[in-house]
This record gives C-alpha cells, structure tokens and sequence, in this order.
C-alpha cells in the first residue's frame, strides 16, 4: 500500500526543497543572482583561490552541475561581467576561469546571504546530524566524503 505523502520521504524532502529554494532565491534577487549563478560563482572563486584558475570541466565537477548548462550559466556570469573566460593555452577546447573584481566583490557577500538562509532553515536540525545525513544522501556511494 502507498505511503500517505506525509509518510513519504521523497515527498517530505521535495517540499522542503522548494521551501529551500524559495529562500535562497529570494536572498540572491537583491544581488541579481540566480541559484544556480550564485553556485557558479562561487565555485570559480573558491576553486581560483585554491590555486590556478579552474577550467569548466572542474567547475562542473565541483558544482555538480552538467557541462552544457554550466557553459551557458558561465557566458551569462561573463557578460554580467563577474566572471573572465579565456581559452586554455594548453587545451584549446578548454576555457580557463576566473572571476573579476566585481565578482570577487559580490561572492562572498552572496555566500553570506545563502549561509544566512542555511542557517535559518536548518536550525531545527542539529547541525553534525545535518551534515552527516547530506553527507551520506550526496554519497549513495556510502562514502560520505567532504565536498571540496
């Protein structure tokens, strides 16, 4: 017999999902950022300050993300003029990022916002338990390795 969708795990986690999104999304409008922007950006200049500028492919890997919607996201972030695209000299199927100074500006104040919002949303949630329960959901691999 089926669940009652308040018994329902997928269920319960779409909705707060959506909940979650609505949030985020309205804690980046002020900042003319969509989501999945913000998660772009904020890979680039994570990942640029880790050391050499990532290309694409890392950034997709790193948001997790498909390749195709990621190089669309990253031409928009590029004429919004938050982010620099340039042909690899190694690879020249490959673009090497980075973010310009307005979007090294706008970054962190846009992680700010959404670790405003995590915060609210999950306060209800002991934070380690929270962690380690995504951890291992991100994972199904059982692996529950941190997200670099």
């Amino acid at each position: 017999m089926a669940l009652p969708p308040g018994g329902s795990p997928g269920f319960l986690l779409w909705h707060a999902t959506l909940r979650w999104q609505r949030a985020i999304a309205a804690a980046l409008a002020p900042l003319e950022l969509t989501h999945v922007q913000f998660v772009l950006l904020a890979s680039v200049w994570w990942l640029g300050d880790q050391g050499e500028p990532p290309n694409q492919l890392a950034v997709a890997a790193h948001a997790g993300t498909d390749v195709k919607m990621t190089s669309q996201v990253l031409r928009t972030l590029e004429r919004n003029g938050l982010v620099n695209r340039e042909t690899d000299p190694a690879d020249t199927r490959a673009k090497l990022l980075q973010v310009t100074a307005r979007g090294a500006e706008l970054a962190p104040r846009a992680i700010a916002a959404v670790e405003r919002v995590d915060a609210d949303f999950f306060r209800p949630v002991p934070t380690e338990g929270a962690l380690a329960l995504l951890r291992r959901l991100a994972h199904p691999d059982g692996s529950g390795r941190a997200i670099d």
